[in-house]
């Protein structure tokens, strides 16, 4: 996975960063930035803190190291808060390229985090009606995310900082 040691307070603070991209926090964006808060396990606040700094284009510190396996678990967290929404912006297909960019989750690791995420779903749900929409919503997103994956990849190999 990732080489160099990330922090939790450098992957909000540019997920935050990404989505801010176009000038607009959308509901289901914050319900992602949320949700990500909690599973890096932020203090209250500290979102706060960094939304100051990006306002402010300051320096944050970059918070406690997330291990390998943590960065799996919280892409996981997020990813399902995602397809739980049944029809996913550009937007969070955007914020959820951008996680796995920042934590190098291969095309190998994300299809079995897909599969994870599939028997979920079959595990929570018994409305066949629920199960087929968030699975159509699922196998659509891992098109979408690769691919914005794949430019966020691009962008680092050419040159550009996450």
């Amino acid at each position: 996975m990732s080489s160099p040691v990330t922090g939790d307070l450098d992957v909000f603070r540019s997920t935050v960063e990404v989505m801010l991209l176009d000038g607009i926090l959308t509901r289901e964006e914050k319900r992602l930035i949320i949700k990500l808060a909690s599973v890096l396990g932020l203090e209250p606040d500290e979102p706060a803190y960094i939304y100051e700094a990006i306002q402010s284009k300051s320096e944050s510190r970059p918070g406690s190291p997330i291990s390998p396996e943590v960065m799996r678990s919280i892409y996981t967290k997020v990813f399902e808060v995602a397809i739980v929404n049944a029809s996913l912006s550009r937007d969070e297909f955007r914020v959820l390229a951008h996680l796995r960019s920042q934590f190098d989750i291969n095309d190998e690791q994300h299809q079995e985090i897909e599969a994870e995420l599939r028997e979920m779903v079959k595990e929570k749900y018994e409305d066949a009606a629920v199960i087929d929409t968030l699975m159509n919503t699922l196998r659509d997103s891992v098109g979408m995310v690769g691919d914005l994956f794949d430019t966020f990849r691009k962008r680092i190999n050419d040159g550009e900082s996450r």
